[in-house]
């Protein structure tokens, strides 16, 4: 029966909740209307249990800690509420009496709520689960109702910025979104709810997307919010604030209006610079999707990006092309950024700061050659990555893909206004186009520099900048621990590495050398691309709440669900059993360019098929394992047996197949190459010369040493290569 002081209660909530916060309310309909059933949500904030009294029309028995349930401030409405104190203080005889009474109102036909995690996260990522709940509901057959709160994180009652309260909202009304998931057996474990409240959250992150907005539009409210801050920097541009980041963009897309009239593909090939940067928001502002050109794929490796996307011009640099040798691709007309830099007057630029200073977003859009309204469906870039064949693939990724990877990101690893970020990813790379975007929207900045592999050059960056943020490969990684000196990296908070194994080894020797240990994160380009990410683990006072494992590659992103399944069968597997990693989330890719059977292949009802092994353990923390798919990935770069193969095969003139590639460990990259073939050895050598001369780029190319020579290459009876015998006797053979 509701009792007086509830009543008033429920009142206030549903004023505050159709004012202050903005409800949205998910699955109500799982939630029993009479009898007893458990209620089991995720913990963001302080107002959590208020937010779900205001979702039901039944009265929710809680189980609050005791501290709160004895403040004198508290008191009469825990006692209106008729809560469950439970405190861990008194030990575990106080905790078994506050589950008994938890059960026995189950029994009695009441609807209990426990919060699994045991306390508010202040990592952003969902806790451990903690086994209480288990013990309320043995032996009980009630049902038991998954509840994900969305979209709670950010406000004031949450643990952003590293305290409660003493901050300002960052909207009114503010949206939050209660999702009710399908009730469950009592008997269902720990880890299987865990899964089922993370997979109510992707699908609650999928609602974001009509409160979002493009990529560009948040670029320009970020620029003006601070228009003095350092946004960007580089060697021949040492400071580019906030406002004269967004002035550029706009002059650049102004004076690329014409160039890129009639075409919605338009093609970038710079290096990681502000140049390069700018041009690629000048793209966005135009309405534009960026197609950022990987330039050490070799010519033909342009070419065939550049007739999947239809690409009809491409802006790049003299000295860049100069300096790098390379060779341009046949077709589209040329953009030379020096002139398009040169046609930029003291006129142009005065326009583009009064668009910059003071017109609407649509003016702007308008003025840089928007014709059509962007909106977070359109694509924002399309990023090429190589198949199994060899051909690459082209990856198509929204507005909303990206900006869901930002806000994941941005919730478990956040970044503030001192925060120097060192910006050596190439933008054709889906890592290093994410951390740009992820920078950009922060509010942070970015020192770039168009060479990963000039160590001393970073040294001296990171000493002159105070860069506090590092992201690289743990092939990079290598490199700078040998070369640069614990100064040169002694502001560093962060150091992030994706794209590649990172071993431990490594990790070990890289802290003990500069007092800080790198964190490992896991992404694909089909995932806009980060998936699963290592974070500090906090610590304070009567609190330690892990948020990074060694040896994994961090917890799933928030708003991403993962599953691990049967190869054959798809059916989710236990946890800490190896199998195939499914990813499902607004982040995975619109499909593949022009290619439908290959989207089909690789998105089954939503879910991505990543073709890695995997396993996933209680706490949802993530091991890659092994791979299905015949890649090796080598210092960052996806590299396609097949296509090695297939070039070896060309190069040597046989009609029968002669070569098999498998990727073998390697400390320096991750990984390499080792090739069994049928030919006598002195073969070898112009086989490889051949291949390389036909455009086989030098990453792909293995090396002389790793060529190994069989009686006959390993077969199934199928008649399809054996994929574990070839690597098994290139493992042998080559000793690792």
């Amino acid at each position: 029966m509701w009792l007086m002081p509830e009543t008033f209660l429920r009142l206030v909530l549903v004023l505050l909740t159709n004012t202050i916060y903005r409800l949205r309310i998910v699955g109500q309909q799982h939630v029993p209307v009479t009898g007893g059933a458990l209620l089991i949500p995720n913990h963001i904030s302080f107002v959590d249990g208020f937010l779900l009294i205001a979702s039901l029309d039944r009265p929710i028995r809680f189980i609050v800690d005791a501290q709160y349930v004895n403040h004198r401030l508290f008191k009469p409405f825990m006692k209106a509420l008729q809560v469950i104190p439970i405190s861990s203080d008194g030990g575990p005889r106080v905790i078994l009496r506050a589950l008994r009474e938890a059960g026995h109102a189950l029994d009695a036909g009441d609807l209990v709520c426990i919060f699994p995690e045991g306390q508010i996260t202040r990592t952003g990522n969902l806790l451990p689960f903690r086994r209480g709940f288990e013990r309320i509901v043995k032996g009980r057959t009630v049902p038991v109702v998954p509840v994900h709160l969305d979209r709670v994180w950010g406000s004031i009652f949450s643990f952003v910025g590293g305290r409660f309260v003493t901050k300002r909202p960052e909207r009114i009304p503010y949206p939050v979104t209660v999702s009710f998931g399908a009730p469950v057996p009592a008997e269902t474990p720990a880890h299987e709810l865990r899964r089922l409240v993370l997979e109510l959250g992707e699908t609650a992150w999928q609602l974001r997307k009509p409160a979002r907005r493009p990529l560009h539009q948040a670029f320009i409210s970020t620029m003006r919010r601070h228009p003095f801050r350092l946004a960007m920097a580089d060697a021949t541009k040492p400071h580019v604030s906030s406002l004269q980041a967004l002035i550029g963009s706009i002059a650049l897309a102004r004076a690329l209006k014409t160039h890129w009239q009639g075409q919605q593909n338009v093609g970038l090939l710079l290096p990681p610079t502000v140049a390069g940067a700018l041009t690629t928001v000048a793209a966005t502002l135009a309405g534009r999707t960026c197609v950022n050109l990987n330039y050490t794929v070799g010519k033909a490796g342009l070419e065939s990006a550049v007739r999947q996307a239809q690409l009809r011009t491409i802006v790049t640099s003299r000295k860049f092309i100069e300096k790098a040798k390379l060779e341009l691709p046949e077709g589209p007309a040329i953009l030379w950024l020096e002139d398009i830099g040169a046609t930029i007057g003291t006129w142009q630029k005065a326009a583009a700061a009064a668009l910059a200073l003071l017109a609407p977003l649509r003016l702007i859009e308008s003025a840089c050659g928007q014709t059509e309204r962007v909106t977070m469906d359109h694509l924002a870039t399309i990023i090429f990555s190589s198949g199994s064949t060899g051909e690459p693939k082209g990856v198509m990724l929204t507005h909303f893909s990206i900006d869901a990877n930002v806000q994941a990101v941005s919730q478990v690893l956040p970044l503030d206004a001192e925060d120097r970020i060192l910006g050596i990813l190439p933008l054709f790379h889906s890592f290093g186009y994410l951390v740009f975007w992820y920078v950009a929207l922060s509010g942070a900045a970015t020192v770039f520099h168009p060479s990963p592999l000039d160590v001393a050059a970073i040294g001296e960056l990171c000493a002159k900048h105070r860069l506090t943020f590092l992201v690289c490969t743990p092939t990079f990684l290598q490199l700078y621990q040998r070369r640069c000196t614990p100064e040169q990296f002694s502001t560093l908070r962060v150091v992030l590495t994706g794209a590649e194994k990172l071993p431990l080894r490594l990790c070990q020797s890289f802290q003990d050398r500069f007092g800080i240990g790198p964190i490992e994160g896991y992404g694909v380009t089909e995932c806009a691309p980060v998936i699963a990410v290592n974070c500090p683990d906090f610590r304070a006072a009567g609190f330690y709440q892990p948020a990074s494992r060694r040896g994994t590659v961090g917890q799933p992103l928030p708003g991403v669900s993962v599953r691990i399944v049967d190869p054959d069968s798809f059916a989710i597997l236990p946890t800490g059993t190896a199998g195939m990693l499914l990813v499902k989330g607004p982040n995975v890719m619109n499909g593949y360019l022009g290619r439908e059977d290959l989207t089909a292949q690789a998105i089954r009802d939503g879910w991505y098929i990543t073709g890695d092994i995997a396993t996933l353990d209680d706490d949802g923390f993530l091991t890659i394992t092994d791979r299905l798919s015949r890649f090796s990935k080598i210092g960052g770069e996806m590299v396609p047996h097949r296509r090695v193969e297939d070039a070896l095969q060309l190069a040597s003139g046989e009609e029968l197949q002669v070569f098999a590639v498998t990727g073998i460990p390697d400390e320096r990259k991750g990984e390499q190459l080792a090739v069994l073939h049928t030919l006598t050895e002195d073969r070898i050598p112009a086989i490889l010369a051949k291949a390389a001369a036909d455009g086989l780029p030098n990453l792909f190319l293995p090396s002389r040493t790793h060529c190994l020579k069989v009686e006959a290459l390993p077969i199934l009876g199928t008649g399809k290569l054996d994929l574990r015998a070839l690597k098994r006797i290139a493992l042998e053979r080559l000793g690792a």
